[in-house]
C-alpha cells in the first residue's frame, strides 16, 4: 500500500517531500495505526536536529555571494589569460573553472546554471557550435556533487552516521578521473568537428599577471575548505562558513562588488533554497520511518541477497537499479529515501565500505541530472542555451558513458576512495 500511494502520488506531479508525507499518513490509515501519528513530530525534528546539516545553508550561501559579487567570474578571467595560444582553449577553460567552482559551489544545478550563462555565449563566439558548448557545460557540471564539498556527501554522510570530511576526500580521485575523461572527450570532439578557434594572440605578462591575481584571491575559498579540513582545522560545517567570511571579505571589502543591499536578496534565496532541501530530509526520515515500520529492509535485504551473494555483483545491481531511480527522482531525495535502506543491506550482507557504496550511490544518482524525464542539469542547460532537449541529450551520451567507467572504476577499485 506504501508503494502505490507513493507511485499514484508521484504521478500527479506534487513535489516530493509531499509524496513522502502524503505515503506516510496512507499507510498509516489503511494500516489501521494512526495513533502512530503522534510520533511524526519527534520523528521529523530529529532528523534535522544534526549539527552537520548546517553544512548545508552554508554553503548554499557561499555559492550565492560567489554569483553575487562576480566571483566565479574572475575565476574564468584567470584561467583564460594564461590559456590563449593553446588551441581549443575555452574547452580547457570551461572545465578548469567548472573544477573551481565544483570546490566551491558542491551543487550542479547552480553551476550548470551559471555555467551556461557564462561560458557557453562566449564559446559560441568563437565558432563553436551552441549544442556543443552547452553539452560540455552540463557534463563538466557533474563534477560538483563530486569534487569536495558536495551536498550529496554531506546529506550522505548524516544519513549513514559516517565522516563527512572522509566522504569529501573520497570524492577526490573520482572527480579527477572524471574530469580528465571529460576534458579528453571534448577535445576529440572539438577537433573532429573541425571547430575554429585555433588560439588567440598572446597577452603581455604583466597584464596576465594583472587579470589572475583577482582569480587567485578568489581561489583562497577553496583553499580555506579543503585545507581547512584535510589539515583538521575545521569540520566540514566550520569551513563553510570560513569561507563565507572569505567571500564576504573579497566580494565587499577587496573587489567592492558587494553591495551590502544586496544581502538581504542573498540570504532570502539562501533559506528558500535551504528550506527545500532540509524539508525534504524531514519528509524522508518520516517515510524511511515507516518502511522501517514495514520491515521493508528486510525485504528488499531477502531479496538481493537472494540474487547474489557476491559483493561486486551485488554493486553492480545498485548501479542499474540507481540509473534506473535516477531517471524519474531527483537525485538528493533518492539518496535520502535510499540510503536507509540499501546501505544497512550493503554492510552487514556483504561487508562493503560504507564510504565506497557511498561515492557509488552519489555518483550513480547524479547522472539523473543529466537524463530525461527529470533530468533538471539537462533542462536547466537546454533552458539557458536555447537548446533542444532532444539534441543536447544525444551529445551528453559520450559524458554519460564516462561517469559510468567512473563508476565501474570505483566498484572494482575501492582504494580509490581511500586515496589518504
Amino acid at each position: 500500500m506504501t508503494g502505490l500511494s507513493f507511485l499514484a502520488l508521484m504521478l500527479t506531479g506534487m513535489p516530493v517531500a509531499f509524496v513522502l508525507i502524503g505515503a506516510t499518513l496512507v499507510f498509516l490509515f489503511f494500516a489501521d495505526r494512526m495513533q502512530l501519528i503522534s510520533a511524526i513530530p519527534q520523528i521529523a525534528f530529529g532528523s534535522v536536529e544534526n549539527f552537520d546539516l548546517l553544512a548545508i545553508p552554508l554553503f548554499v550561501l557561499l555559492g550565492e555571494i560567489m554569483n553575487e559579487s562576480g566571483l566565479t567570474r574572475r575565476i574564468i578571467i584567470a584561467v583564460r589569460v594564461w590559456l590563449t595560444r593553446m588551441p581549443h582553449n575555452l574547452v580547457i577553460v570551461n572545465l578548469i573553472s567548472n573544477l573551481a567552482l565544483a570546490a566551491i559551489m558542491g551543487s550542479a544545478t547552480a553551476q550548470m546554471a551559471v555555467m551556461s550563462r557564462v561560458v557557453v555565449p562566449e564559446m559560441e563566439k568563437d565558432g563553436y557550435s551552441r549544442g556543443y558548448a552547452a553539452g560540455l557545460t552540463a557534463a563538466a557540471g557533474l563534477l560538483g556533487p563530486i569534487i569536495p564539498p558536495s551536498m550529496m556527501f554531506i546529506i550522505f554522510g548524516v544519513i549513514a552516521q559516517v565522516s563527512i570530511a572522509d566522504m569529501f576526500t573520497a570524492g577526490i580521485v573520482p572527480g579527477i578521473v572524471l574530469f580528465v575523461l571529460i576534458l579528453t572527450l571534448a577535445l576529440v570532439q572539438a577537433k573532429r568537428n573541425h571547430t575554429p578557434a585555433p588560439g588567440g594572440s598572446t597577452l603581455p605578462t604583466g597584464s596576465r599577471i594583472k587579470a589572475t591575481l583577482p582569480g587567485l584571491a578568489t581561489m583562497a575559498i577553496p583553499a580555506v575548505i579543503v585545507g581547512g579540513i584535510s589539515f583538521g582545522v575545521f569540520t566540514p560545517t566550520e569551513s563553510a562558513a570560513a569561507a563565507i567570511v572569505v567571500a564576504l571579505i573579497f566580494g565587499a571589502v577587496v573587489f567592492r562588488e558587494l553591495p551590502l543591499r544586496s544581502l538581504p536578496r542573498i540570504i532570502d534565496r539562501t533559506v528558500t533554497n535551504s528550506a527545500v532541501v532540509l524539508f525534504l530530509i524531514l519528509a524522508a526520515k518520516i517515510f524511511g520511518w515507516v518502511l522501517t515500520f514495514n520491515q521493508v529492509p528486510q525485504h528488499v535485504a531477502d531479496f538481493i541477497v537472494s540474487l547474489t551473494d557476491n559483493p561486486t555483483l551485488f554493486m553492480i545491481l545498485i548501479v542499474i537499479f540507481l540509473s534506473f531511480v535516477g531517471m524519474f527522482l531527483d537525485g538528493i531525495a533518492a539518496l535520502i529515501i535510499l540510503t536507509p535502506i540499501l546501505l544497512p543491506v550493503a554492510t552487514a550482507q556483504y561487508g562493503i565500505d560504507p564510504i565506497q557504496f557511498g561515492v557509488v550511490m552519489a555518483l550513480t544518482l547524479i547522472l539523473g541530472l543529466l537524463t530525461p524525464p527529470v533530468g533538471t542539469g539537462l533542462y536547466i542547460a537546454a533552458a539557458l542555451s536555447n537548446v533542444s532537449i532532444l539534441r543536447l541529450s544525444k551529445l551528453l551520451l559520450p559524458y554519460v558513458v564516462a561517469t559510468l567507467a567512473v563508476i565501474l572504476m570505483v566498484v572494482f577499485l575501492p582504494w580509490t576512495v581511500h586515496p589518504f
